[in-house]
């Protein structure tokens, strides 16, 4: 139907970063993103892995590239040795970033993950719009219409 949006794409990958391989889901709209929104890369906290993102891809990435990577040491990603979380989860934010050659980004984080969103703020502000915070015990909407909101 005309005016009906597809849903996107989802996806899994693989990204190299200073710590070695970064895991991914992300979700890619229909259209290939040429007319998307400012792309979206969520940052989990410790003890967890991007997948706590998942219910959220299918409705964010309508309209934007989300990326949920697994951080460092989580999930699927090679570890940082001797590097602290908070550190190695935002030098691999910023290394995705600029592999892919995201130019600005919105952040959206939770738990400890947000530190880490806040340190990839302060060192490229030209780089993130936006940085939505969800709290340490709050869980991921079942519907993202409040989370875009804020993003918007």
């Amino acid at each position: 139907m005309e005016g009906e949006r597809q849903a996107p794409r989802l996806r899994r990958a693989y990204y190299d970063c200073r710590h070695g391989q970064l895991h991914l889901h992300n979700a890619i709209p229909a259209g290939g993103g040429f007319d998307e929104l400012t792309s979206v890369i969520c940052v989990h906290g410790s003890g967890e892995t991007g997948r706590v993102f998942l219910p959220l891809l299918p409705q964010l990435g309508v309209e934007r590239s989300v990326y949920a990577p697994d951080l460092p040491g989580c999930g699927e990603s090679d570890p940082a040795p001797g590097v602290p979380f908070t550190e190695a989860a935002a030098q691999a934010v910023m290394d995705f970033a600029e592999s892919m050659r995201i130019r600005r980004f919105d952040l959206v984080a939770r738990g400890d993950g947000i530190a880490a969103a806040r340190l990839v703020a302060a060192q490229r502000p030209d780089a993130v719009r936006r940085l939505v915070e969800l709290g340490e015990g709050d869980p991921l909407p079942g519907d993202a219409a409040a989370l875009l909101a804020r993003l918007s």
